[in-house]
């Protein structure tokens, strides 16, 4: 009983240690992908990152570089990098994008109109994303976003928003508005004086 007891206890440690091994390497591969601008990952990044794990040995790996503190599940399906060494600028708007890959995203709403300063309101904690994938909000260590379905079409999404350098394009004050009003918000925060200086202002941008 003891030898047997002890032969049990031993297999148990060999194969934590292990798994110990196995975790820090694929520690190293997640700093790895930090080195090449990579600090933000879907489960189906993490599958090609680690393709020789099967699916049960995949989910115990990620489940343990998470309690490690190796990775943060940032919500359903997305992960980030606590160690990374990229500029955190702008990463609730690239979680934002990690769920929505494929779709046309744009900040809108009232985070695009609290921004441009035709609303005193100031959104921290939220951003206001139109997209054409579906309707959710999702809670992030780093903030909410709120995802509000539109149907209309790219060209039309491509000319009524900007590129500003950042993650998400972002809504005209004009189109934002429109999206406003669009899906049923409270318009009555919208300062119009402000808006309308603000619409005239960019009605001199360029391709406006």
């Amino acid at each position: 009983f003891f030898y047997t007891s002890y032969l049990y206890k031993d297999s148990i440690t060999v194969e934590m240690k292990k798994n110990a091994m196995k975790t820090i390497e694929a520690a190293k591969t997640i700093m790895e992908w930090d080195m090449r601008g990579h600090d933000l990952f879907t489960t189906s990044d993490l599958r090609k990152i680690f393709p020789e794990s099967n699916e049960k040995s995949f989910s115990e790996d990620l489940r343990r570089l998470v309690q490690a503190g190796f990775l943060q599940r940032v919500a359903t399906g997305v992960y980030f990098n606590p160690f990374s060494r990229q500029p955190r600028d702008y990463l609730i708007e690239r979680i934002a994008v990690a769920f929505r890959r494929g779709f046309y995203s744009y900040t809108s709403l009232e985070s695009a109109l609290s921004e441009y300063g035709a609303i005193s309101q100031v959104l921290i904690d939220r951003i206001t994303v139109m997209t054409t994938g579906r309707k959710a909000e999702i809670t992030t260590p780093y903030g909410t976003i709120e995802f509000t379905h539109t149907s209309r079409k790219a060209s039309d999404i491509l000319r009524g928003t900007r590129d500003f350098g950042r993650p998400l394009r972002f809504a005209t004050a004009a189109t934002a508005y429109r999206d406003l009003k669009r899906v049923g918000r409270n318009v009555h925060m919208v300062s119009e004086t402000d808006l309308n200086e603000i619409l005239i202002e960019q009605e001199l941008w360029p391709n406006a």
